[in-house]
């Protein structure tokens, strides 16, 4: 089994990217950032839709359809040598795997035992934790504007679910912070390995997933063709879709850039509800949103057309 390469530090102190990215690329990964948490903060409309399954039995197609996207991506990608791509994540994947899947476990126990905003709100740290985590294991480091935009993010979540945040469960507030905790060490992992295509993981985690959850609901799977529907499409569209540009974008971005962006999903999924289902947001929700798409928008589009301008000038990128 190949083990992955020890890589050196991402950056240097107080940088605010990674040098061996060209800028164009880092444009394009912030640009997949942004799309992708677009497309999975439509999971709460989904949510919203369904008629009657629980969430174990939701959490179970969908990561049957998860696992089946990111099979039928690798075997598109890697034809025959697939199953070597996947031995080739070693320990490091498995560990990563099992990480993701810990987080989407959490996360399901964190919604059921404490309230949303709870939840939200500790899952707002995860960039935070992470540019501890990847300062300590990678030696990235973050740049002022991002530890500001950082910040800001954090500052519209509290604003977001200030109404809502209580005392909760103990244990419900433990495992939002295990999920934070879980999916932090995941994103350092997939940055660390950066020069192997760490998608298996995904397989990994659908798996994982997938099976927890059968054992949990194997008397009872039977669910309307609706929430059969809306399951496989958040597993295998959604979630496969943003897990996958997650994974891409790693590549080119510090590890507190890439979870910066997932602060975006938190922000959007109240407007499509209140687009599609009309349950309209509550003023500050509003507020805080705006400050958390301001604060994930303008680093991306300064970096866009920073590489614009790069580009037009024929200058060679920073190496």
């Amino acid at each position: 089994m190949n083990r992955p390469r020890a890589m050196p530090p991402a950056v240097g102190a107080g940088g605010d990217h990674d040098p061996g990215a060209p800028a164009p690329r880092r444009g394009l990964a912030m640009t997949l950032m942004v799309v992708s948490s677009i497309v999975i903060s439509f999971g709460g409309l989904i949510i919203r839709n369904v008629e009657a399954a629980d969430a174990m039995q939701v959490n179970f197609y969908r990561a049957l359809a998860f696992t089946t996207v990111i099979v039928l991506i690798l075997a598109v990608q890697y034809r025959r040598s697939a199953l070597k791509q996947v031995r080739g994540v070693g320990r490091a994947g498995l560990v990563a795997g099992l990480l993701l899947a810990g987080a989407g476990l959490g996360i399901l126990e964190a919604l059921t035992h404490t309230t949303v905003a709870n939840t939200l709100f500790t899952l707002s740290a995860i960039p935070f934790i992470t540019a501890v985590l990847a300062r300590i294991f990678l030696g990235e480091g973050i740049g002022r504007a991002t530890l500001v935009a950082m910040s800001v993010a954090a500052v519209g979540i509290f604003v977001m679910m200030s109404e809502g945040i209580q005392m909760g469960s103990g244990y419900g507030n433990a495992m939002a912070l295990v999920t934070a905790l879980c999916f932090s060490s995941f994103a350092v992992i997939v940055r660390h390995n950066r020069r192997i295509d760490m998608l298996p993981t995904l397989l990994v985690s659908g798996v994982i997933l997938g099976l927890v959850t059968l054992v949990a609901r194997a008397d009872d799977l039977g669910i309307t063709l609706n929430d059969l529907l809306l399951s496989l499409l958040w597993g295998g569209v959604l979630s496969g879709f943003a897990n996958w540009m997650f994974i891409i974008a790693s590549r080119h971005l510090v590890a507190a850039e890439v979870t910066l962006f997932m602060l975006l999903e938190f922000a959007l999924g109240p407007i499509w509800v209140w687009l599609f289902v009309a349950e309209v947001p509550t003023r500050w929700t509003i507020v805080g949103g705006l400050l958390v798409i301001a604060a994930v928008s303008v680093p991306a589009l300064l970096e866009l057309r920073q590489s614009s301008r790069r580009l037009r000038r024929g200058r060679p990128s920073p190496a």
